[in-house]
């Protein structure tokens, strides 16, 4: 994308949306209700690049030379629950040797509905992805030593970590509230011997003030992506 190219992120859950715009102007927005969805201007416009992610729960991560396509469900069924009438599509993962399996069956019509309102420059619209995708896309590409990428909405903790390049964790915990996130986080950096005071988190859903003032009493740093 040019460097004066514009591009729009979409996350949507169950609860709503939230959207980040690039470019020629830098928009973050917090999360809104899905009826602000046909109020903001935002999306009455095209875009050089768009991205739309879904932060279902539903993902595995499978090691490329283990996957193959028509496992697909079964590798997803192993770690959650999948209903006969559930799609399920993969997406690789170069950057970890892996192949991402999800499904975006979470019985919500946002996502979708955004996916045909907000389009490319050329008219042509983008798929819905996992949130997980995008969450180990960009744990990739940090130049930190700890790489911690997270999510949180409606009750889910999506959460990557790295060394380097190596890929320590990748996983989804239901997480009923921003403390019990917290927790999960820390539990999984204590297990991989990671120390926060010498890290930065990374978070891809937007933060409250509360939300961030409590990261920063243990992390060296706190960014959103």
């Amino acid at each position: 994308m040019p460097e004066t190219g514009s591009k729009i992120s979409v996350q949507v859950s169950l609860s709503g949306f939230s959207f980040k715009i690039t470019g020629e102007e830098n928009v973050s927005s917090p999360w809104l209700g899905a009826e602000k969805l046909f109020t903001e201007s935002a999306f009455r416009k095209a875009y050089d690049e768009v991205e739309i992610s879904l932060l279902t729960p539903k993902v595995a991560l499978v090691p490329e030379i283990f996957f193959h396509p028509s496992d697909a469900r079964g590798a997803l069924a192993e770690v959650t629950a999948v209903a006969d009438s559930d799609k399920v599509g993969s997406i690789p993962v170069p950057e970890y040797g892996a192949v991402l399996v999800y499904s975006n069956s979470i019985d919500e019509s946002l996502s979708r509905l955004i996916s045909q309102t907000v389009f490319l420059k050329d008219g042509s619209s983008v798929d819905v992805l996992p949130e997980m995708y995008y969450i180990l896309r960009d744990l990739a590409g940090l130049r930190e030593h700890n790489r911690i990428v997270a999510s949180y909405r409606d009750g889910y903790l999506f959460l990557a970590v790295a060394q380097d390049a190596s890929l320590k964790l990748c996983n989804v915990f239901e997480a009923v509230d921003f403390t019990t996130a917290e927790y999960f986080i820390f539990l999984s950096l204590k297990n991989f011997q990671l120390n926060p005071e010498v890290s930065t988190i990374c978070f891809r859903t937007p933060l409250s003030e509360e939300e961030r003032l409590s990261l920063y009493r243990y992390f060296k740093g706190v960014e959103e992506l």
